[in-house]
């Protein structure tokens, strides 16, 4: 069961399957074009943003991919020796075909996909997705009526309806969700673990850096 609050204001447990094996997949294919340089790589809290966000995927999975568009993106990343790098299947294809290629090379059933972008990832919030992978394909929150897809868990029984639409062209995420089962966590259910929905909170401008910077400094 998700978390939720319970009459009295208390958190309800969250029960996550214990034999539940989770790969962490960062899609880090982007261009970086609206704020005019690698922004992966920018030092946000004393460290590069990717390594931010790896940092705190991997407290929750056994394993990490980085998928990138050719491998002299990945040799510019601070990567770990025990990070796998996952070259993209589909080029040109954007979030939909990293999420693909991600899937497809994970060694789980399962797999966690963030962007390389977003800096204040909250693990209660993703061990509230994790309880509701039982008897789902994915989990997605859904914020202001619109799912988050790229901060989402994918199955690999995603993957068969994923590959047509990559070959087709048609790259909205969530052009495929109705062909299989997902949970969606609603908003609500959001909030009560993250109220200002930080998680959600992407670096793609100057000023979404400036933002970034002073709430890492407010030790968010």
């Amino acid at each position: 069961m998700a978390t939720r609050h319970t009459p009295e204001g208390e958190q309800a447990a969250i029960h996550i399957p214990v034999d539940l094996a989770v790969s962490g997949v960062i899609l880090a294919g982007g261009l970086s074009r609206r704020l005019g340089r690698d922004k992966a790589l920018e030092p946000i809290g004393g460290q590069p943003l990717i390594e931010r966000v790896i940092q705190r995927v991997e407290q929750l999975s056994q394993e990490i991919l980085v998928v990138v568009a050719d491998q002299d993106r990945a040799e510019g990343l601070p990567l770990d020796a025990d990070h796998r790098v996952v070259l993209d299947r589909y080029l040109g294809t954007g979030s939909l075909g990293g999420i693909f290629s991600g899937l497809d090379a994970a060694s789980n059933h399962w797999t966690l996909v963030v962007a390389c972008d977003m800096p204040f990832l909250n693990l209660s919030l993703f061990r509230s997705m994790l309880a509701l992978t039982e008897d789902a394909d994915a989990v997605v929150p859904v914020i202001e009526g619109r799912p988050e897809p790229t901060h989402a868990l994918y199955s690999k029984a995603c993957l068969p309806f994923i590959e047509p639409k990559l070959i087709a062209g048609d790259l909205k995420i969530s052009g495929f969700y109705d062909q299989v089962r997902v949970r969606y966590l609603p908003e609500e259910d959001v909030a009560a673990l993250d109220p200002e929905f930080l998680s959600f909170f992407n670096v793609n401008t100057p000023e979404d850096l400036d933002r970034a910077l002073t709430l890492a400094d407010q030790g968010i």
